[in-house]
């Protein structure tokens, strides 16, 4: 008999939306996964992340969307993460 493990909760398996806010336009979109240059350091963004408020650095965004993963150059900004829905607010 094979043993199996626990369920995953379904938020793990459901994508995270993510919305782009520059001063120049906007995106909205739904990612398997986020980066983000954290003023403390590089940090993920999984679907199930606790909730967070932080602010960014210099550095790249980049998500991912079925293996394939595009990339953000910012200048700085902030991003929260609030009900699983991300918010990034950047300037570029």
């Amino acid at each position: 008999m094979v043993e199996r493990g626990p369920e995953l909760p379904l938020q793990i398996l459901m994508p995270i939306p993510l919305k782009i806010l520059t001063p120049e336009w906007h995106k909205s979109l739904e990612v398997d996964a986020v980066f983000l240059p954290g003023s403390l350091g590089e940090f993920e963004v999984l679907p199930g992340h606790a909730p967070i408020i932080s602010t960014l650095t210099a550095g790249k965004v980049k998500w991912r969307i079925a293996g394939s993963t595009e990339t953000l150059d910012i200048k700085g900004g902030a991003a929260r993460l609030q009900r699983g829905s991300l918010e990034v607010c950047a300037e570029i």
